[in-house]
């Protein structure tokens, strides 16, 4: 009975013990953060950057636009008094007509914006990502997640790929020449 239960102890160890020291080798798990990458990586940085120049050019057409209408609201309340019924009436419908165009133009820039940056974004977003696979690729990781999409509450920073691949994206993107490069499926 002894040899039964020493035999099926050294079957049962020599089955598990090569599962239990593969298993450190199989479970090699990291984590990166995107929006880190975005806002420290010279790429993020350069598409900050543009989107912040094309929304001021655009906030400040916006505002002349504005101003423009302002300017004639106050025009037509000095002149309002000397003026024909018709011609006030006409400029007031010249007024909501402006109004109407700066609404329409402000929903432009937004959509335009939002599509911009959305571009410039999936962009970046493609390149790191395929630096994370090579990664995952060539050390044999199990699984790379993305901090934030995945919901990780906790991951110690031994597992964080975040700084090496800002260090490795900006320097495809310096030899590069600063450009994020196009979607060839496009």
């Amino acid at each position: 009975m002894r040899h039964v239960t020493m035999v099926l102890f050294l079957v049962t160890f020599l089955a598990i013990a090569p599962a239990v020291g593969n298993g450190a080798d199989v479970a090699k798990i990291g984590i990166i953060d995107f929006q880190r990458v975005l806002e420290a990586s010279d790429a993020g940085k350069t598409a900050q950057s543009r989107i912040n120049e094309r929304g001021k050019l655009m906030e400040k057409e916006l505002k002349e636009k504005g101003a423009e209408i302002e300017a004639l609201r106050r025009k037509l309340e000095r002149e309002a008094l000397v003026m024909s019924r018709e011609m006030r009436e006409e400029k007031e419908r010249q007024i909501r007509i402006n109004i109407n165009d700066l609404k329409a133009m402000q929903a432009k820039y937004i959509n335009e914006f939002k599509t911009k940056e959305s571009q410039l974004i999936q962009g970046i977003q493609k390149e790191v990502f395929k630096l994370v696979e090579d990664i995952g690729n060539k050390e044999g990781f199990l699984l790379i997640l993305e901090k934030r999409e995945a919901g990780v509450v906790y991951g110690p920073n031994t597992i964080d790929l975040t700084d090496r691949i800002i260090q490795l994206y900006n320097g495809e993107y310096a030899k590069r020449g600063g450009t994020v490069q196009k979607d060839t499926n496009e």
